[in-house]
């Protein structure tokens, strides 16, 4: 371009303003924060799903704003040449580094340059590991992730990390972490998400990868001891509670008898079934492998499909154990365990039954469901000296296990970990699942079978120690059926 021509030039619009500059160095910042974000990510050793939001989406924006100010620039120029045409040469950003005061704007524009892309870097680095914390998952989708991020912070993997668990290696989960984040962004934005959220069952990682990390399944665990104490529905709320010492066992002749629970481990035997609903909670069908090859298939009656049309899934942990950081407690366990601290205080005539009665009322926001619990058993209890104390627990009760804006409570997510609440064992082992030959079922024979019931009652009863195993005893109505929760549901029984 020769300054003594006559005529504006068509081309260069860009640099002949300081905006256009700053558009340019901007764009240049998000290219590099993009490249910057990318290779962190890509070369990092746990993938980070929402590393796709600021890579993808953040970088992106910053770039598609540095060429708006590169397009503005331009168009401030072209607007000042037209009404100037004859001295268009006024316009020109023209630099002479003889002059002091182009000298000093000329470094102080590299300067800001500098330094901008110095915290673009920076900036990016302390960004992408705050994205890997566990309060970046739990805090910054605050509405949809808060009953996951509640129920997290009180499980014990509560010092484990999102991304350990969510996020597979290779390629592929590389490229779905990226377009999940994005997803979720999306999702958040618009507030066009699932409520609740449903569990990614379809597509978890095997434990292999992620439970295996840390736990070790050839390990012999043997019995456990566990006393669960509840407390009936009465006005007096009377105290009844359960020892057992559970059969966990192992799986692995290596390391000590091969039995129990952790049987089904797949160290040796191995476990395929079919599953007829989304949620795993139906299996008409079941394989079993034995260490010495021998195959046995077992079905439900109802089940007349052909097993090679339906997708098989080999058990591993998350089949039992699928709620092992994000357990919501059933009302009735929450209250029995508030009662046993003395939270609650056992005195207070009926509070078992008021308190789950108050929790499941139907309630449109946790604001809401707050006040009402307050209303309700100041109504209640008005004179009792424990008041404060009650509403206070029964409020952390409900903000801890239920979240009415995202339809989020123990109803919405199975534990399949034991049978009192949902069918868990007996998705299997409930008697109906039976060999071609119809000899062979998988069923168990008492309370005894997984669990040894060491004591159970209250007071003195419960001193009465059977090594053997004590018949199982309901305590308000005889029951022999396994399947507690063809009665039990979390709250009050079913009518």
């Amino acid at each position: 371009m020769r300054l003594d021509d006559p005529s504006p030039p068509r081309r260069g619009r860009v640099l002949r303003n300081w905006l256009g500059l700053a558009g340019m160095v901007l764009a240049a910042s998000a290219v590099f924060a993009f490249l910057f974000l990318w290779a962190m990510d890509f070369f990092a050793s746990q993938a980070n799903p929402y590393m796709g939001i600021l890579t993808y989406v953040v970088a992106p924006g910053f770039f598609t704003l540095g060429l708006l100010l590169i397009g503005l620039g331009s168009w401030i120029d072209r607007r000042q040449s037209r009404k100037s045409a004859a001295d268009w040469r006024a316009h020109v950003l023209h630099i002479d580094l003889s002059r002091q005061r182009d000298r000093r704007m000329l470094v102080g524009f590299g300067m800001a340059a500098v330094v901008f892309l110095l915290i673009t870097a920076i900036g990016s680095n302390n960004t992408y590991h705050y994205t890997e914390s566990t309060q970046f998952c739990g805090v910054a989708c605050h509405e949809p992730m808060k009953p996951e991020y509640v129920a997290y912070l009180d499980s014990p993997h509560a010092r484990v990390a999102c991304v350990d668990c969510h996020v597979g290696s290779g390629a592929s989960a590389y490229v779905s972490s990226k377009i999940n984040g994005v997803h979720q962004l999306y999702c958040t934005l618009t507030g066009n998400m699932q409520r609740p959220i449903k569990t990614p069952v379809k597509n978890l990682r095997p434990a292999q990868e992620t439970c295996e990390q840390c736990h070790w399944p050839q390990k012999y665990v043997g019995n456990v001891d566990r006393t669960y104490t509840h407390f009936l529905a009465d006005e007096t709320n009377t105290a009844f509670s359960v020892h057992l010492s559970l059969k966990v066992g192992g799986g692995s002749p290596t390391y000590g008898q091969v039995g129990g629970v952790h049987w089904h481990m797949n160290l040796g035997n191995k476990v395929e079934y079919i599953a007829s609903d989304e949620r795993r909670q139906v299996i008409p069908w079941v394989r079993f492998t034995g260490t010495n090859g021998v195959v046995t298939e077992y079905r439900t009656p109802d089940f007349k499909d052909d097993p090679a049309k339906h997708t098989l899934r080999t058990m591993d942990c998350i089949d039992c154990h699928n709620r092992p950081a994000h357990r919501f407690l059933a009302p009735n366990d929450a209250t029995d365990r508030a009662i046993e601290a003395g939270r609650i205080d056992r005195s207070l005539p009926w509070v078992k039954s008021n308190v789950v009665a108050t929790l499941i009322q139907p309630y449109r926001t946790e604001a809401e469901a707050l006040k009402s619990i307050e209303k309700t058993l100041n109504a209640q209890y008005k004179n009792a000296p424990q008041l404060a104390s009650l509403v206070k627990e029964t409020q952390a009760i409900y903000s801890r296990s239920f979240f009415p804006e995202m339809k989020a409570d123990w109803r919405a997510y199975p534990d399949n970990s034991g049978h009192k609440d949902w069918p868990g064992c007996f998705r299997c082992h409930d008697g109906q699942h039976k060999s071609a030959d119809g000899k062979r079922s998988i069923a168990a024979s008492n309370c005894n079978s997984c669990h040894t019931i060491l004591a159970q009652g209250a007071g003195a009863e419960l001193e009465k120690v059977n090594l053997n195993g004590h018949t199982f005893f309901h305590i308000d109505a005889p029951n022999e059926d396994f399947s507690c929760n063809n009665c039990h549901t979390g709250a009050f029984p079913k009518e």
